[in-house]
């Protein structure tokens, strides 16, 4: 079966045009793409390597930039997290509409829109126009619907992932001059050309430095996240979910489908200054996380911690390249655990009185005993208890680190101990302790229920059986981890 990639990147987006009429009409644009994803995942041939659904037409020949999209072990199952998050803010945003609610459908589409094309772009042109497009429609989000200084925020946010994007066209552009991959010599931005005509380790260097800010800069990875807070304090809770739970992660995948085939060399002599900085990333992330009282804030810094868990199973380079695919499948696991938990704030927030601070919760889990059952298993799986969604990929992770790099997986495995603190932490001083002096308890509606449950119910499949994810890209991130470790 063939399915044109085309349809699924830009449904959304058409849709979204008349969503912006009809903003219930967003459910309808999110709903085209997740079906073509569960059809993708379901003739998936995890035996064929190479792409698959391939798309493959001429663009802007005299640049050497063709329209090429393609389905591997890499993103497939990135693709169905994004389609099925989107989904579900949907519903979210259909059953709780916001103010301008046909202008939020819209640019939540094209979100989504910019999201999937990235993940199955197979050239590098393209990539880089996706991925600049990701950040236009959440500068209006947070601009425009976000809450406290949200101007500031979005400034804030444009300015350093507008840096980061601008270092990596620039990257981007030399290494297709640089490359001669085209025919006869001449330009190419396609990535199997790319790949089959590597750059000089010299020049390798320095263009994996601008690859690598861009990425480091979009998760956020310690130093790189002084947007953060301010972003996530801002941003309207739906897209705030999209926003964590995918868009992040589309920085982890460029590491794995750009940086390590194209500059293979590069990255084998930037290896320890991306541990340092992933280990880094853990420890601070979990530190700030328990800490905080805001709950956006929480999520937040819990996600900075996560991230480092997947930068460094990316690059831990074992020769099994068991962390690379405990970092793919951390990252579909971290964007099913963070999202619901967004969708749970704003519930949360519904019975304090609008405070998103835990302080002023407390006792909710008396006359709420639905709604304290999913926040459970979300919140184990965000501590990675053994059983839960996010174990099989922190395992993996530190299994391929400990292989290769013993004393940094030592110190990483440390964010193991802090995870459970901050998200214990969080469930106790919501759901039991005192009853908190604005607290109104009550269960979860069956329209809360018809986001959060199935959701829960993904993670939970996941904690049952994660091997699917791992078959499917075992193949892809093994060609990958051996173009650096040969």
């Amino acid at each position: 079966m063939t399915i044109h990639l085309s349809i699924l990147i830009f449904a959304p987006l058409v849709l979204g045009l008349f969503a912006a009429a009809v903003p219930r009409l967003l459910v309808l644009a999110t709903l085209v793409p997740l079906v073509y994803a569960v059809f993708m995942v379901a003739d998936f041939d995890t035996a064929a390597s190479g792409l698959q659904h391939v798309t493959d037409d001429k663009w802007i020949a005299t640049l050497g930039i063709r329209y090429k999209l393609g389905v591997d072990g890499l993103n497939l199952w990135l693709i169905l997290l994004t389609t099925a998050v989107a989904f579900a803010s949907a519903l979210w945003l259909a059953v709780r509409p916001p103010v301008r609610a046909g202008l939020f459908a819209f640019h939540l589409a094209l979100g989504e829109t910019a999201v999937l094309g990235a993940f199955v772009a197979q050239d590098l042109a393209l990539f880089v126009l996706f991925f600049d497009l990701m950040l236009v429609p959440f500068y209006f989000l947070v601009g425009q619907w976000g809450t406290g200084d949200r101007v500031a925020a979005a400034l804030k946010m444009v300015i350093y992932t507008l840096v980061g994007s601008l270092l990596m066209l620039a990257g981007a552009v030399a290494t297709a001059v640089l490359s001669h991959a085209g025919p006869g010599g001449g330009i190419s931005f396609v990535l199997s050309d790319l790949t089959a005509h590597p750059l000089p380790e010299s020049t390798q260097k320095w263009i994996f430095i601008t690859f690598a800010l861009a990425f480091l800069i979009k998760m956020p990875a310690f130093p790189f996240q002084g947007w953060m807070p301010d972003a996530y304090r801002s941003m309207p809770l739906p897209a705030l979910a999209f926003f964590s739970g995918v868009v992040s992660k589309v920085a982890a995948y460029g590491f794995l489908r750009l940086v390590l085939p194209l500059f293979p060399d590069a990255t084998a002599d930037w290896n320890n200054v991306l541990l340092v900085l992933a280990v880094i990333s853990i420890l601070y992330g979990s530190m700030q996380a328990f800490t905080q009282t805001n709950a956006r804030l929480i999520l937040g810094y819990s996600s900075v911690a996560q991230l480092g868990f997947i930068t460094l199973g990316i690059f831990a380079l074992d020769g099994d390249a068991q962390g690379a695919q405990g970092a793919l499948l951390q990252a579909v696991n971290h964007g099913l655990v963070v999202a619901p938990l967004f969708f749970v704030i704003a519930l949360l927030a519904e019975r304090a009185g609008g405070s998103e601070d835990i302080r002023d919760y407390g006792g909710i889990a008396f006359k709420a005993p639905v709604l304290a059952v999913l926040f459970l298993i979300v919140a184990l799986a965000t501590l990675a208890m053994p059983g839960s969604a996010n174990f099989a990929g922190e395992f993996l992770i530190l299994l391929g680190a400990f292989s290769s790099v013993q004393a940094i997986a030592f110190v990483a495995s440390i964010g193991v101990v802090l995870a459970s603190v901050y998200a214990l932490r969080m469930y106790i001083r919501s759901m039991h302790n005192r009853v908190g002096p604005q607290v109104t308890s009550f269960d979860l509606s069956l329209r809360d229920g018809l986001v959060l449950v199935p959701l829960v119910l993904a993670i939970l499949a996941f904690a049952l059986y994660p091997q699917l994810a791992l078959d499917s890209g075992e193949a892809a991130i093994k060609s990958t981890v051996q173009a650096v470790v040969r």
